[in-house]
């Protein structure tokens, strides 16, 4: 295969995943290039796996809601693998009255677009998923909301891309983009040269300086993303869980482990390049995981990891067309929220790419939204 494509996409996550497989099924000569040596390396399969709408900044609503009504509950079939997605609702716990108080706020935020979400007590709480301790005074309830698998989804459509004819590179570092008559055209890698007629940049933190490479500049910063996992127990419950203090989140997988995530705010201390985990951070998640769920006292961790999370200014991601470099599409700044908005971002960057209408307006998630007006 030559290094020329149709559309050239930097990053291997679960957005450029997801893109490559929209391209490829709309056929698309696609090629996918990745720094590391694995696929999903960075924070699509170090996350709780959330598929959620509540707790969303608005803008992201319509995303989650086209793809939990159009797109996850085909996802097994249409990519041949079982993502383990449930769709057993979601509690975001709540144990003070400031919790509450920011629990309803988001609550009602999300009435207002149209979700199906409401304010319970916590006995109903308890009602929905009876090993919730007395602790919990409130929560937010969204039946609609579930979890997936996230290295079984990202997988996924890598597989499926792959069968299609999309060509994945892992090992090979992005070191600027180059533009052949002001129109973005070459991607100059360590080793090598490609070019394709549109170029995507979906590299989470690195995207910020691959973008810089032509003047373009997302406001992000890095965030080290921890997750646990438990041994597997007998079958508890299915529900997405979440704190108004985001002390935790997390679920219950097919396979009976619970997988929980944090934010441990341990940036400066992590190592540059490949993030550490902590077992500071898991075991203050872990008294934090007990409190609300006593029947997990005892519990075995089984093993911990780590990466980054492209966190943006506003904490609302960039997917856009780059006005002034023609030819280019950033696709970033997910601030730990793109897992359940990955299969409609990836069908819509396939449409940006193709110069097709779009399924759903990108007006908010436009790269220039943080200039002076």
């Amino acid at each position: 295969m030559s290094n020329c494509a149709d559309v050239v996409i930097i990053g291997a996550g679960i957005i450029g995943c997801s893109a490559a497989y929209n391209l490829a099924k709309k056929g698309q000569k696609v090629i996918v290039l990745e720094a590391s040596d694995n696929i999903g390396n960075g924070g699509s399969t170090r996350n709780g796996g959330g598929v959620r709408q509540s707790g969303r900044d608005p803008r992201e609503l319509p995303l989650v809601m086209y793809g939990i009504k159009n797109l996850w509950p085909n996802l097994k079939e249409e990519l041949g693998v079982d993502v383990e997605y449930y769709q057993q609702g979601n509690l975001r716990l709540g144990k003070t009255e400031e919790h509450i108080k920011i629990l309803q706020g988001l609550t009602d935020r999300a009435v207002k677009c149209g979700l199906d979400v409401r304010m319970i007590s916590g006995e109903e709480a308890r009602e929905i998923c009876p090993y919730l301790s007395e602790v919990v005074t409130g929560a937010s309830w969204c039946p609609t909301d579930g979890h997936a698998n996230p290295l079984l989804a990202t997988l996924g459509f890598y597989k499926r891309a792959r069968e299609l004819g999309a060509w994945f590179i892992t090992g090979e570092e992005v070191i600027e983009i180059q533009k052949i008559k002001g129109k973005a055209r070459k991607v100059i890698t360590k080793n090598n040269v490609y070019e394709g007629e549109k170029i995507i940049v979906a590299a989470g933190f690195e995207s910020r300086r691959i973008l810089n490479t032509v003047g373009i500049d997302v406001p992000m910063t890095h965030v080290l993303l921890e997750t646990l996992v438990t041994e597997a127990v007998e079958p508890l419950f299915y529900q997405m869980l979440g704190t108004a203090a985001a002390d935790f989140y997390g679920h219950q997988s097919t396979h009976g482990s619970f997988v929980f995530g944090l934010n441990s705010g341990f940036e400066p201390f992590a190592k540059p390049g490949r993030p550490v985990s902590s077992s500071l951070a898991a075991s203050a998640a872990c008294r934090g995981i007990m409190s609300y769920f006593p029947i997990l006292s005892d519990v075995k961790i089984v093993r911990t990891w780590a990466g980054w999370m492209d966190s943006c200014a506003d904490h609302v991601p960039v997917i856009s067309k780059v006005d002034e470099v023609p030819g280019l599409i950033a696709a970033c700044g997910f601030s730990g929220h793109g897992f359940g908005i990955a299969p409609t971002v990836g069908l819509l960057l396939s449409e940006l790419a193709m110069e097709e209408e779009l399924t759903l307006s990108l007006s908010a998630f436009r790269y220039d939204r943080f200039k002076a007006k």
